[in-house]
């Protein structure tokens, strides 16, 4: 083989070699917006799927637009290219609460929307102050009920404030139950736990994952988490349908694209995003975040959040919370 022959086998091979890298170099990498900001449970599962799909889809950027109770992060899905590159964190707030929470939406959640899979379900725990339910004899969510009718408008309960999915988790209880409480809104999910174990009010119904360490150290007790179903992460809590059929309030978010999107290309995000959500150590790392893999498709998850939205309409005509 002569010296010519050689050099075009060489630059060949070599052009081979390169061509691999100069692909991945040119690829776009997909954008996740999470409409809320960096540290919080929606931020951090985000990140641990970001990386987990990393062989399957490439470089996925985590993104983080938060403000307007997660209306900014959203809309700017909703606005994007349809074309696979900018997806987004869909939850119970941007997609069944706020559309009828406040007075002006910028972007239409039945609609500007394509489902690509349900990522996590945490469930909300019904908590007394433990020294004030040992006072009042309060062990059990009957027990609860039977005090507030015994003592009508005696009882009062705390929410994150106004339209948080603790208020209107308390709203749909007290309609349920059929019994009265004051609600008293406070400036975030946290000072109003501390309001409870400061025993300012009687109850709460918080996050799973928020409420646990207090439920552990014995300083909350824990009548009945709001899933459909007992919760494994809280042995021998009953859910409240046990004592009030239906009544199913649980934390959920999940992974959406633009409106407009092809199937193909949901489709191969779908395959990436619940292969990562099936995945053993997915369930390891969300257990700490008292969260469970809900891995679904397109078409089922599009259905939960309309089922979503028509409970929360509901729910939040009820409660008279609005936002302007």
């Amino acid at each position: 083989m002569n010296r010519r022959n050689l050099l075009i086998l060489s630059l060949a091979a070599a052009s081979a070699a390169a061509a691999p890298t100069a692909h991945a170099q040119t690829s776009a990498p997909i954008r996740l917006v999470v409409p809320y900001a960096p540290g919080g449970p929606l931020d951090i599962t985000a990140r641990a799927l970001a990386e987990r799909v990393r062989d399957a889809l490439g470089t996925v950027v985590v993104d983080n637009k938060a403000g307007a109770g997660g209306n900014i992060g959203a809309d700017v899905v909703a606005k994007a290219a349809p074309d696979g590159l900018t997806i987004g964190i869909a939850a119970t707030a941007t997609h069944a609460v706020n559309p009828w929470l406040y007075g002006r939406m910028p972007y239409d959640a039945a609609k500007d929307f394509a489902g690509i899979t349900q990522m996590v379900r945490v469930p909300n725990v019904l908590v007394v102050n433990a020294a004030r339910a040992e006072q009042l004899k309060i062990n059990s969510v009957a027990d609860l009920v039977a005090y507030a009718k015994a003592h009508p408008a005696k009882l009062n309960y705390g929410s994150g404030g106004n339209g948080s999915a603790g208020h209107l988790a308390g709203e749909m209880f007290k309609q349920k139950a059929g019994i009265f409480a004051v609600h008293i809104p406070y400036r975030g999910a946290n000072p109003a736990q501390l309001a409870l174990l400061a025993g300012e009010v009687d109850f709460n119904i918080d996050n799973l994952a928020a409420a646990a360490p207090n439920i552990r150290a014995g300083k909350l007790k824990a009548l009945a988490v709001t899933s459909a179903h007992a919760s494994p992460m809280l042995p021998g809590v009953p859910p409240l349908s046990a004592s009030f059929p239906g009544l199913a309030i649980d934390t959920w978010w999940g992974l959406v694209a633009p409106a407009g999107t092809p199937q193909a290309v949901i489709d191969k995000l779908n395959k990436a995003f619940t292969d990562a959500l099936k995945a053993p150590e997915t369930k390891t790392r969300f257990e700490a975040l008292m969260a469970e893999p809900v891995p679904t498709t397109p078409a089922q998850f599009d259905a939960f959040m309309a089922a979503e939205r028509s409970k929360y309409q509901q729910v939040v005509k009820a409660s008279g919370a609005k936002v302007d």
